[in-house]
């Protein structure tokens, strides 16, 4: 019975034994598993938060895309240092709006002018697209003045790497081009601004005294109508700047004026009167060849050129006012330059 009873007692033993190895290991499993999932809690990097932009307009670029042209070039930055709003721009060529169905070619140009913003007034290069609506490209040219300059230049726009070319919206940038039939076009520049530096500085100084060109055959040029020349006279001192008008001027007159005012040295009369006396030869000749081409290309001119040229329209359009860029609501004008004149409506 003894014996029996000892043996008992021993398997007991063994049996609680059994049950307190088993019991730690699965607390030491327990353990382990708390640890690695504290541990995988430690290093899991937070969740980023969504961030939302605002989807990009179909046009909301044209405005940039269209090459200010006659801007100098260290000018160009500040045109671009607000986000200036043209969504006007963009309204008129959708339906209902001005420009919605036609066939347009814009071009860019700025106006520096003296506006409010931030509760001071500032000088602003203001940036303003025109879009031509013509059937046809308006011209292939580029004119070339200033008052610095002593004649005006009529050149390719391709000699000032000018071009116009097709203007493709946002939506359509993944399709091919040439299977686009694009209805808008704007006059773009690849001179390169990197280049400048290796450029001569008359070569330079052209592209800021350029100006969109754009001849009306139906319509007589005020310079053919024009009895007035630019006088640029070289003198040692200093040129003489002015306009003499034949018809109203007389020349004896004119340039005792001139002497007078010490505008012009008294030696220097007679070489001031043979200058200004070919100035008018040339203007009378130039306004005589432009009368003589016009009536000759009205005459070559078809029914339906004729009706593209009396349907053209010009629209003139300044960035709308927004919170961050300056109101240039009150320094809106239709005057565009001296070749296109004024505009049919300015938005």
């Amino acid at each position: 019975m003894r014996k029996g009873g000892k043996r008992k007692s021993t398997s007991q033993k063994q049996e609680t034994e059994v049950k307190a190895s088993s019991s730690s290991q699965e607390n030491q499993k327990e353990n382990h598993k708390l640890a690695s999932q504290a541990k995988r809690a430690k290093t899991s990097k937070p969740q980023p938060q969504l961030e939302y932009f605002e989807d990009k307009r179909n046009l909301e670029d044209l405005w940039k895309a269209a090459f200010p042209v006659g801007t100098e070039w260290d000018q160009l930055d500040s045109v671009y240092q607000f986000n200036w709003n043209f969504s006007n721009l963009e309204e008129a060529f959708e339906e209902g709006g001005r420009l919605y169905g036609k066939k347009v070619y814009l071009f860019g140009c700025t106006e520096p002018q003296l506006v409010p913003y931030k509760g001071e007034n500032k000088v602003i290069c203001i940036p303003v697209v025109v879009a031509v609506v013509s059937p046809f490209p308006p011209s292939d040219k580029i004119g070339i003045n200033s008052v610095q300059r002593e004649a005006e230049e009529i050149v390719p726009m391709k000699q000032m790497k000018m071009d116009w070319v097709p203007y493709i919206p946002l939506e359509n940038r993944d399709s091919q081009v040439d299977r686009l039939q694009s209805q808008m076009f704007i006059l773009s520049c690849t001179q390169r601004r990197v280049a400048l530096k290796q450029m001569k500085i008359d070569r330079l100084k052209k592209y800021e005294y350029c100006l969109p060109y754009f001849y009306q055959p139906l319509k007589e040029d005020e310079l053919e109508q024009s009895t007035e020349v630019q006088i640029i006279f070289p003198a040692a001192q200093k040129p003489v700047f002015c306009e003499f008008d034949w018809e109203l001027d007389e020349l004896d007159e004119f340039t005792d004026q001139l002497i007078e005012a010490d505008e012009l040295d008294k030696d220097k009369k007679d070489a001031f009167k043979e200058f200004v006396k070919e100035r008018v030869r040339e203007a009378k000749k130039a306004n005589r060849q432009a009368r003589e081409a016009r009536k000759k290309a009205l005459e070559e001119m078809s029914e339906e050129t004729k009706a593209a040229f009396e349907n053209m329209r010009f629209y003139k359009f300044y960035p709308i006012p927004t919170p961050d860029t300056p109101d240039v609501s009150n320094v809106k004008a239709p005057f565009i330059n001296r070749y296109y004149g004024k505009a049919h409506e300015v938005l």
